[in-house]
Parts: structure tokens; C-alpha cells; sequence
């Protein structure tokens, strides 16, 4: 079956003024979604023409700037260039993406709601914590189950059949589960396992509501 995946991008007017200038760092990295594309070029003129030194680069994606939730390249190819970063956008997924593989301060604006605020240091270092207490919590667990996605750019079943082997030898039950979409109430119908190791999207791991799910790169 092929696939076409088509962006719904925002044609909105932005409110460029509601943007707190004095706020933000001399220099800039400009980071966003597919959505908000020309959004982020409108801004990064308009920041440019503030006296503000913008950066804007892209790694894997087509475009510059451009954030995935597995990927977030555009970001840590410029981290050595910039103070902070701007993401332009909505919600705290993508910015906090970026907080946990830069550790540069992130500021975010909303080009529909205008909002703007910056990103909760708390809740970065909460993200860090956790982090530390599932790996120890990992390295404490007999049985652990393996979960594998079907889904194109995802699909990682050499790798996790490489964790297996590797956990086998270390005295471990290491289990491959494969799924297609993953819905983390079906985890609960294997109550035996006592910690998951994601190989598909690594941004599963932060979910707050899966405290024993661990991504590969973390082991």
C-alpha cells in the first residue's frame, strides 16, 4: 500500500510583535514542525531584522529547521552555534526533544495562540531523573520484553534480536514483541515481563505513562 503524507500547514497571520524580543538571546536556533514551516521563516526575518543572529539548519530532513519526534537533528547540528533555542509550534513534545539532547535553554511561540513562554528547567531535570531511575530499575529486572514496530523508518528487529542475545547471556528473559501501533494498555496483558526496551520511536521512552519502557540507545 503506498502512502502520502501531506502536511496541513498553518496560512494564519502571526502576531510577529507579541514575540517578547528583550526575552530572547542574541543567538538564535529557529526549530519547528512540518505545520509551521513558512511560519518559522517569517519569524526568523523578523527576528533577523531585530538584531537577533539566527540559525537555522536541517540534518536527515528535507527541510531546514524541521523537527521530528525521533529526530531532532536541526537542533543539535547548530547547538555549538547558538544560546538558545526558539521552536515554533505548539505543545511541550517537540521542545522538550530538543532541552533533552542540547541542553540549551528553549523558548517556544505559538504562532495560532501567540503564545510564548519558556521551557520549565524543572521539568527538563524531572525528565533526567527519570531517566536514571528506569535505567536502574532495567538493570534490576529478570524479564524483559522487547517491543518491535512495523512501521517503515521504525522497523528494528535486527537490533532487537541483537538485545536478546545480549541480554540472554547475561542471565536475562528477553522476550520480541512486534506491533504495528503501539497501545501501551496491551503491555499490561503480559504482566510477566518486568521492563520494556523500545527499538521503535525513541521519544516512546519519555512518555510519562510508560514508567518501565527504556529506549535501546539507553543500553
Amino acid at each position: 500500500m503506498k502512502t502520502i503524507f501531506m502536511p496541513a500547514k498553518y496560512n494564519g497571520k502571526i502576531e510577529l510583535d507579541k514575540i517578547p524580543l528583550e526575552k530572547l538571546p542574541k543567538k538564535l536556533g529557529l526549530v519547528t514542525t512540518a505545520q509551521f514551516l513558512d511560519a518559522a521563516q517569517e519569524i526568523k526575518n523578523y527576528l533577523e531584522k531585530n538584531n537577533k543572529v539566527v540559525f537555522i539548519e536541517k540534518e536527515k530532513q528535507k527541510n531546514p529547521g524541521q523537527l521530528l519526534g525521533c529526530d531532532v537533528g536541526a537542533a543539535t547540528k547548530i547547538q555549538n552555534e547558538v544560546d538558545a533555542f526558539l521552536y515554533i509550534g505548539s505543545g511541550e513534545f517537540h521542545p522538550l526533544g530538543v532541552a533533552l539532547n542540547t541542553s540549551k535553554e528553549v523558548f517556544t511561540f505559538n504562532p495560532i495562540t501567540s503564545a510564548f513562554s519558556r521551557l520549565d528547567k524543572k521539568e527538563v531535570e524531572s525528565y533526567k531523573k527519570n531517566k536514571k531511575i528506569r535505567y536502574a530499575k532495567f538493570l534490576h529486572a529478570d524479564n524483559i520484553g522487547i517491543l518491535v514496530s512495523l512501521k517503515p523508518g521504525q522497523y528494528s528487529y535486527k537490533k532487537a534480536e541483537e538485545i536478546r542475545n545480549k541480554l540472554s547471556s547475561e542471565g536475562k528473559n528477553a522476550f520480541i514483541f512486534v506491533f504495528d501501533t503501539l497501545d501501551s494498555n496491551e503491555l499490561d496483558n503480559f504482566p510477566f515481563i518486568d521492563f520494556w526496551v523500545n527499538t521503535a520511536c525513541p521519544r516512546i521512552a519519555d512518555d510519562k505513562d510508560k514508567k518501565n519502557v527504556i529506549d535501546m540507545s539507553e543500553i
